[in-house]
């Protein structure tokens, strides 16, 4: 691409839409090179790891050049658009240049001759509407001690572990530097044999967290043929071979792919223990069709979900040990003494758990409304990162799909999830006869280093009793 030098171009970079992301996928050009753009202006719409977010252009000018096409993943703290603030027109002969030539992260650019720096405003760091941009401090590393590998070099080796081409080549393994980790994931990856050294870190700042060791053992555990070290990653990729009439290949990124990582690594950090109840909701199902009657939910969506959602904020409240996290670094149970109510939604881009903030001090109608919002948002494709964070428990509602349960993998850093089954007309043995009446399958996992069978049975046997019986709602409350 390039490389725009005059003072009145500004190159506005890859800002960090949500804690801890690294990159994200341009989705969309909402301008092309010599569109006038205005200060907050959407100029193009970005995928994350959590959800699809549009960025405004924090400044007025013209638009020089676009760094990158519509499906590119771009690492954070790299400019994509290039904006004459001056004003003036875009040149018509400036073309774009190889792709080999994209420029690199911000962190590993070389530091340019002080006669081509543009002007900084402030402290250097671009305001934007979804985020602050990328501080400069924040992505730097401690100096290395070993010989220095050339940037395009480094990042190219990292980048291919972490799209799981292969071991990172000697070259980038040869800085030397102490890899950083917590106590306790060094002492994991002692007990494994694992050599930090050779881990991927994915942690803030580069940290190696314990997934990080898990996923380093599992690949050396997978059969795989070493590459040749000249290899470039493209060859191996070129040599799969298959039938693409027969086949279809779909490139795990974006939400799939965090949706991958955080239950590989949830479903190998927590020892998870689910168990099962079939309850009697025939009488919570004439509470939601009366409900909807109710002028106080006039407006508002009524469903079983609503009132499953209630029983479970009252069983937590009968049993507060149970909304907890474990808290690794510092061997610490942490209750909470809120909910954040999680609820499992499928969308086009795939799984997203969006929650509830306070979910615990909301009325009946509050927590429709919340609902309703969550859902229709979720649809839309416009969850924000913040609404998928802080999580403590969360509910799955399989039965929608139509199955009679399941056995659910923990939202990462929450204690317990809800699976509710499809409510299904069944012969059940109600004041003595058999008579068909409306009953489900309810699921409850949940991590059993902090949870123990006794707390999660309570739980269990008070969200049954509750849609067996609704008026526990208010005699429970």
């Amino acid at each position: 691409m390039t490389t725009m030098t005059e003072a009145s171009v500004r190159e506005f970079k890859m800002p960090d839409v949500g804690e801890g992301l690294t990159e994200a996928e341009i989705l969309k050009w909402f301008v092309q090179p010599g569109d006038t753009v205005t200060d907050g202006q959407v100029v193009c719409e970005v995928e994350t790891a959590k959800a699809a977010v549009e960025l405004p252009i924090p400044y007025d000018g013209v638009v020089r050049a676009l760094h990158f096409p519509e499906g590119t993943t771009v690492d954070v703290g790299t400019a994509i658009i290039a904006v004459d603030v001056s004003g003036g027109a875009a040149p018509a002969a400036e073309q774009p240049a190889p792709a080999a030539e994209q420029p690199a992260p911000a962190a590993e650019q070389p530091a340019p001759r002080p006669e081509d720096e543009p002007k900084a405003e402030g402290s250097g760091r671009q305001p934007v509407l979804v985020g602050y941009g990328v501080a400069t401090s924040s992505t730097r590393r401690r100096p290395r001690k070993g010989p220095e590998v050339p940037v395009q070099q480094a990042s190219t080796a990292i980048q291919t572990e972490l799209n799981g081409h292969g071991a990172v080549p000697p070259a980038a393994s040869a800085v030397k530097e102490r890899p950083l980790a917590k106590p306790p994931v060094r002492k994991l990856a002692k007990d494994l044999g694992v050599d930090l050294t050779t881990v991927v870190p994915t942690g803030p700042d580069g940290v190696i967290t314990r997934e990080d060791v898990h996923a380093a053992v599992a690949r050396t555990q997978a059969p795989q043929q070493e590459a040749p070290v000249a290899a470039a990653p493209a060859p191996a990729q070129t040599a799969v071979s298959y039938d693409t009439t027969r086949e279809t290949r779909i490139p795990v990124k974006g939400v799939r792919k965090a949706t991958a990582a955080a239950m590989v690594g949830s479903a190998f950090t927590a020892p998870h223990v689910t168990e099962f109840v079939t309850v009697d909701v025939t009488r919570t199902m004439k509470l939601v069709e009366e409900l909807k009657q109710d002028k106080e939910f006039a407006g508002l969506r009524v469903n079983p979900l609503l009132l499953i959602a209630k029983a479970l904020l009252v069983a937590i409240r009968r049993n507060p040990d149970v909304n907890a996290s474990w808290d690794e670094a510092a061997q610490e149970i942490v209750v909470k003494h809120y909910v954040n109510l999680g609820i499992a939604a499928a969308t086009p881009r795939g799984l997203i758990v969006p929650n509830i903030k306070d979910a615990h001090a909301k009325t009946l109608p509050q927590l429709a409304e919340s609902l309703g919002e969550l859902v229709s948002t979720a649809r839309e494709g416009k969850t924000s990162p913040a609404a998928m964070q802080g999580g403590t428990v969360t509910i799955t509602n399989v039965g929608v799909f139509g199955v009679d349960t399941g056995t659910p993998i923990l939202n990462p850093g929450e204690s317990a999830i809800l699976a509710v089954g499809a409510i299904k007309l069944q012969p059940w043995v109600h004041k003595g006869k058999v008579k068909p009446r409306q009953v489900t399958t309810l699921a409850l996992s949940f991590d059993h280093r902090l949870v123990d069978g006794e707390l999660g049975s309570k739980v269990l046997a008070d969200v049954a009793a509750i849609l067996e019986q609704p008026k526990r709602l208010i005699s429970w409350a």
